[in-house]
């Protein structure tokens, strides 16, 4: 069999496959371009589970590309909170008012003006314009990269920039004129569901008779996996400030990790430094205040894609100044019940649960 011949079967496969075996998800329903690009950002480094229940929230929030883009970023942030890299909300906020300012409301249609977009990478440009507008673009995301690695038996580290290459050339081939979406769809489906990354369903796999990493028994040893590093640790201190049953937050950075999210004012501890210590000195760098510190809250274990951190919350006193942004982009005093309507981080609403608000 020829490489020709090959790619044939490996599509007829697919297509077969999928045309059976496809997950019934809501993006799958629509021909919404809107709602397709609003899955697709989504999706980026988070599983289908997680996403569909504020997929749907998402549109009914913000059901088309005006609505978005009127939106303060305050909202788009509210109706992401919990979703993690918050910087697809800010891309894709940004991206709706480009698209509303500079192209009439309606997504463009080709990779390379999708490319222009923030939030749109490679895989995520051919993934819309294949999906949405029928064009013959090819994707590569992990779960693709994984069968591509296995059924090719590819054994060179997918991160390097040649193997990239062939991967890229791979998926071109796989894919076929006026079938990229479905295609595409299919690939990422098998190694969602089938061609998983540990114990991949091999007896259940339409393309077990063209798998040359089967054939070999190296199935679960690729793609190659690079070594685990250990994630950097950080303690971090923050402070409860109340005032006349108020509670005193401010919002981070908009360009920064986390960026345009609420949280209680603190820091990172420096080395041999009183954690209590801390609190007070960050809040008065970071919002030019004096606090007493009272007690501890609560103590909050998270990680980050890239770090770990744990998070010991304070009771604090204001004591005296006046709250200035000189390390944020806003603060502001707020009532306790009505800190659920702000945009926090996870491991900041882990502390409001603890708090019992």
């Amino acid at each position: 069999m020829n490489q020709r011949e090959r790619f044939q079967t490996i599509r007829s496969c697919l297509l077969r496959w999928f045309g059976r075996c496809a997950r019934d998800l809501p993006w799958r329903r629509t021909r919404d371009i809107y709602a397709i690009w609003i899955s697709e950002i989504m999706l980026q480094q988070t599983q289908t589970a997680a996403v569909e229940p504020y997929y749907r929230r998402f549109l009914r929030r913000f059901p088309d590309v005006h609505a978005l883009a009127r939106a303060r970023l305050d909202s788009v942030l509210k109706a992401w909170e919990g979703l993690g890299y918050y910087s697809r909300a800010r891309n894709l906020h940004r991206a709706a008012r480009i698209i509303v300012k500079e192209h009439d409301g309606r997504l463009p249609r080709t990779r390379e003006e999708l490319l222009k977009l923030p939030g749109i990478g490679r895989y995520t440009a051919g993934a819309i314009a294949s999906i949405a507008f029928g064009q013959n673009e090819p994707v590569l995301d992990g779960n693709v990269t994984r069968v591509l690695c296995r059924v090719l038996r590819i054994s060179e580290d997918p991160r390097q920039a040649k193997t990239q290459q062939r991967l890229w050339q791979a998926a071109q081939k796989i894919i076929a004129a006026g079938r990229a979406g479905t295609l595409n769809q299919a690939l990422m489906e098998l190694g969602a569901t089938i061609c998983v990354p540990r114990r991949p369903r091999c007896d259940q796999c339409p393309l077990a008779g063209s798998c040359r990493a089967l054939r070999s028994g190296e199935q679960e040893n690729l793609p190659v996996r690079p070594a685990k590093k250990t994630l950097p640790h950080y303690t971090v201190a923050v402070g409860i400030v109340r005032k006349a049953g108020w509670i005193l937050i401010d919002q981070r950075l908009p360009d920064g990790m986390l960026g345009g999210m609420w949280e209680f004012p603190g820091g990172k501890r420096q080395d041999g430094e009183p954690l209590e210590a801390t609190v007070v000195r960050e809040i008065r760098e970071e919002l030019g205040i004096r606090v007493a510190v009272q007690s501890r809250l609560a103590q909050v274990e998270h990680g980050y894609s890239h770090f770990r951190v744990t998070l010991h919350a304070f009771a604090c006193r204001h004591e005296s100044g006046r709250p200035r942004p000189l390390g944020c982009a806003a603060c502001k005093w707020v009532r306790a019940k009505d800190l659920r309507r702000y945009a926090f981080p996870r491991g900041s609403r882990k502390i409001i649960e603890a708090m019992g608000t």
